[in-house]
């Protein structure tokens, strides 16, 4: 994890050096979020659906550019049970996504990064279970987006959950939940309020 970090601040470095385009704006969407995990009942595991919101910064070359974000962004998942009310999960997650966006034409461009986040709140069924999920999390982002000229984005990405949230659910229960790794899939709509440079 530390070497991808590394690579990517590397290659951001590099970025913002030669970069033709910088810009700030404020993005949000819809979460489609579920939990992927060792659990018997994993089958019976459906998604949340919440949002994301908050900033980006954009350093933009003439084919790379490299988009740091700060999200606020709920997830978790709804556990069914047969004949028993169902147990809906809501973790909440300050994320900070370092996303590499590599450009085609008119401003179409495939997404990869590392995704940081930090557990800010976690309950089921309005309990907390806070101190039962570790405080970081980490990710790796997949998408795609299209930057319009008039400083319009829209992105689909893909939040794959590479770390084990687990720190003690289902402890004292006989329960076998084992790991459980954050899945979120993201619709955003992006405005850049501030542009700097070419805006081509």
């Amino acid at each position: 994890m530390k070497k991808i970090a590394i690579s990517f601040l590397f290659i951001a470095a590099s970025t913002y050096t030669f970069a033709q385009e910088f810009a700030i704006g404020i993005k949000g969407g819809p979460n489609f979020a579920n939990i992927d995990t060792e659990a018997n009942l994993a089958d019976n595991y459906e998604s949340r659906t919440g949002f994301h919101l908050g900033a980006f910064a954009l350093f933009r070359g003439e084919r790379v550019g490299i988009q740091p974000e700060l999200l606020f962004s709920q997830q978790g998942s709804t556990l069914k049970y047969s004949g028993s009310p169902d147990v809906k999960t809501n973790f909440s997650y300050m994320n900070i996504p370092v996303v590499l966006k590599l450009y085609t034409i008119a401003g179409i461009n495939l997404q990869v990064g590392p995704q940081f986040g930090f557990l800010t709140s976690a309950d089921a069924n309005d309990e907390s279970v806070k101190d039962e999920l570790k405080k970081t999390d980490f990710s790796l982002a997949l998408g795609a987006g299209w930057d319009l000229p008039f400083g319009l984005s829209v992105d689909a990405r893909y939040n794959w959950g590479l770390s084990d949230i687990n720190d003690g659910v289902g402890q004292g229960s006989g329960a076998s939940i084992g790991t459980i790794k954050n899945q979120v899939w993201q619709i955003s709509a992006g405005w850049k309020i501030f542009r700097g440079g070419s805006t081509k």
